[in-house]
């Protein structure tokens, strides 16, 4: 764990090692955050990659999103990714689970352009199921917002698991 202190006190470069895959393949992210310094608080440093998301360009969103990997994939994913799917069952579907994640990913990527991404911390398989399977029905412009609300979370698990409260 590490104190607000000593990341107030960081050089970008070593920031940026820190925190640069909190933001899924998007190093630029800790990179912005880093400018808000001082930090006063644990909530303070989670506040600052989200408002570094809020105000990106609409592009810099879509390509964070797409950043991300597909739920329940056999692809190699960063270690953040394994663990949180792993810690909601994902790796140990069953052959008739796989397949029904495989036909959502592909549906949802062809109707929104970019993977569904969910938050799956807490959550069961059959939950995240759930959750693709409404959502796949929303306008492309609430599942792009939707998104982007998941990652904020994302963010903040990942954040919450290094840093001192």
């Amino acid at each position: 764990m590490i104190s607000v202190r000593d990341i107030n006190i960081m050089a970008r470069d070593v920031f940026v090692d820190a925190f640069g895959d909190v933001a899924e393949h998007s190093p630029w992210v800790a990179q912005e955050a880093w400018r808000k310094r001082p930090f006063a608080d644990r909530d303070q440093i989670i506040g600052a990659f989200e408002a570094v998301l809020h105000w990106a360009s609409r592009e810099a969103k879509l390509a964070l999103i797409r950043a991300h990997p597909d739920l329940a994939t056999r692809a190699k994913l960063t270690t953040d990714s394994f663990g949180e799917q792993a810690g909601a069952g994902l790796d140990r579907l069953t052959q008739a689970e796989f397949k029904r994640f495989t036909e959502l990913n592909e549906a949802y990527k062809a109707r929104f352009g970019f993977p569904f991404i969910l938050a799956v911390r807490g959550a069961s398989k059959e939950q995240i199921l759930a959750a693709f399977e409404s959502r796949i029905n929303n306008n492309a412009d609430r599942e792009f917002e939707t998104a982007l609300t998941q990652i904020t979370r994302i963010f903040r698990f990942r954040l919450e698991d290094r840093l001192s409260p």
